[in-house]
């Protein structure tokens, strides 16, 4: 089995290339490949402790420049970026994202925003109006900045460092947003932890290609019988404990608890009911053009 075969059977938790050759259809089990981008990303891991060397500015600043390259949707560049190193700050952060102990403990930590700021006041510098304060513009500022930060994380990694997302800053967004100092048309989409590993880390399983890629049109007939094969094969490999099991006054402890159960628990409760109107404070209009000009 090829080394390309190895890291895409370990990220979907298949056993052998027979079960990569089922579940990939239009795979080559001796597919080669010598691109050290594509080995990193398959071999990527989940990070969240870090030891204590710092992160050069020079690095730093190199990666920041990756965060800058990624696509961005007409070139308007919709994102910032705010990397806190204030100590004080970071504690302040981290008091209201009690679930991510590394975001202080981490050396360096970043925030990506969604910025529609900067191009309303370039519009007034040029005396025009900015019209496109509607949900196309919010979510065109929300894909610029997860872009670059994907493109931040598949560089840091190719240097040997560690990620992690942080999404439990938008728990307590006003606070955030309060500390960060972020004024209106400008919100936090994730935080990100970057350090150098304490660890090996681990390869997170993911979902097989059969429920997730479709080919011409959107089919899931057969989503029930993959999805149990997926719990099967992911419960194998990391089982979840009674103790990280959620919602348990809610649902109680369940005999076979899998990744699954986990997610419809999850998103049986509400998240974050409080966003659309901390969006709309913040000026952002989530109404398309035609229902913006009827009001």
């Amino acid at each position: 089995m090829s080394e390309l075969s190895d890291l895409i059977n370990q990220r979907y938790g298949f056993q052998s290339s027979n079960d990569l050759a089922t579940e990939l259809p239009n795979s080559n089990a001796t597919l080669q490949t010598t691109s050290s981008t594509i080995n990193e990303i398959l071999d990527r891991r989940s990070h969240r402790q870090y030891t204590d060397e710092p992160i050069s500015e020079e690095i730093l600043d190199t990666l920041l420049a990756c965060a800058q390259s990624a696509p961005t949707k007409s070139n308007l560049q919709q994102y910032s970026i705010i990397v806190v190193s204030d100590s004080a700050q970071r504690q302040r952060l981290a008091e209201h994202c009690p679930k991510t102990p590394q975001l202080f403990q981490c050396p360096v930590f970043i925030v990506f925003c969604a910025d529609m700021k900067r191009n309303q006041r370039i519009a007034e510098m040029k005396l025009h109006q900015h019209n496109n304060n509607n949900l196309d513009s919010f979510v065109n500022a929300v894909i610029d900045a997860a872009m670059a930060m994907q493109c931040f994380i598949s560089a840091a990694e190719s240097l040997g460092l560690g990620c992690a997302a942080i999404s439990e800053i938008r728990d307590n967004i006003e606070k955030t947003s309060e500390i960060l100092a972020l004024p209106a048309s400008v919100f936090p989409i994730a935080g990100l932890t970057l350090g150098k590993p304490a660890s090996a880390g681990f390869i997170n399983q993911r979902l097989a290609p059969n429920i997730v890629i479709h080919r011409d049109h959107y089919d899931d007939t057969t989503l029930e019988e993959n999805i149990e094969a997926y719990d099967a094969r992911r419960h194998s490999i990391f089982p979840i404990p009674d103790a990280r099991q959620i919602l348990v006054e809610k649902y109680g402890i369940a005999e076979h608890y899998t990744w699954s159960e986990q997610t419809a628990r999850q998103l049986s409760i509400p998240e974050r009911p409080n966003l659309y109107r901390y969006l709309t404070e913040k000026g952002f209009d989530l109404r398309s053009n035609n229902e913006t000009r009827k009001n």
